[in-house]
């Protein structure tokens, strides 16, 4: 009903489990899918990616009552356009369908909360696993020079830190340097951050 209230949207089927909509879908070549994550025979997770296989066109908004984290990242990851709870306003899921159609992505802003804070602490462990790898190719002492690198020293400074001359840091720097794939000092020092060194 709310869908047909507005003049520009079209309901051109229904569906009553998600193996329906997966044919649903392919059948009426939908341009946008609302899919319940509980549905009976196949939930709307499971039958996700299916309907993208199915109708390759169509933008998917996953619709439920529960705002967990697991289930929008999955939604997300599955291929879908944007992820709703079932008391948004009429007027927001009407937007949402529109935004989708236009081929942009849609999230509530509980989702989006979620979404946020999931992306960046898995960004961070993803940065800090990657950087722990590439640094474990490097010796202890140059493991040293490149944390002294992330402090932001200069050769000169680090050198006294360290107990060399200058001259031994530089050399250490375009040893790391190479063996870490980096431009310059700073992306070292990026790297050694990331690295928790």
């Amino acid at each position: 009903m709310i869908l047909n209230s507005d003049q520009g949207i079209a309901v051109v089927g229904e569906a009553a489990d998600g193996r329906q909509a997966v044919e649903a879908a392919r059948a009426h070549a939908a341009d946008v899918v609302l899919l319940d994550i509980q549905m009976p025979v196949l939930d709307g997770l499971s039958a996700l990616p299916e309907l993208r296989r199915a109708a390759p066109a169509a933008r998917v908004i996953i619709l439920t009552t529960f705002g967990e984290r697991d289930n929008v990242l999955r939604a997300l990851e599955y291929g879908g356009a944007g992820f709703l709870l079932k008391d948004t306003a009429p007027a927001e899921l009407i937007g949402a369908v529109r935004a989708a159609a236009a081929g942009d992505a849609y999230l509530s802003p509980a989702a989006t909360r979620h979404v946020v804070e999931r992306l960046a602490s898995g960004r961070e462990a993803a940065r800090a696993e990657e950087a722990r790898g590439r640094v474990a190719a490097l010796s202890e002492k140059e493991c040293g020079v490149l944390a002294l690198l992330g402090e932001g020293l200069s050769n000169a400074d680090a050198g006294r830190r360290l107990h060399m001359s200058e001259a031994t840091v530089k050399t250490y720097v375009s040893r790391i340097l190479s063996k870490l794939g980096c431009e310059n000092r700073v992306q070292a020092a990026l790297l050694a951050r990331d690295a928790g060194l």
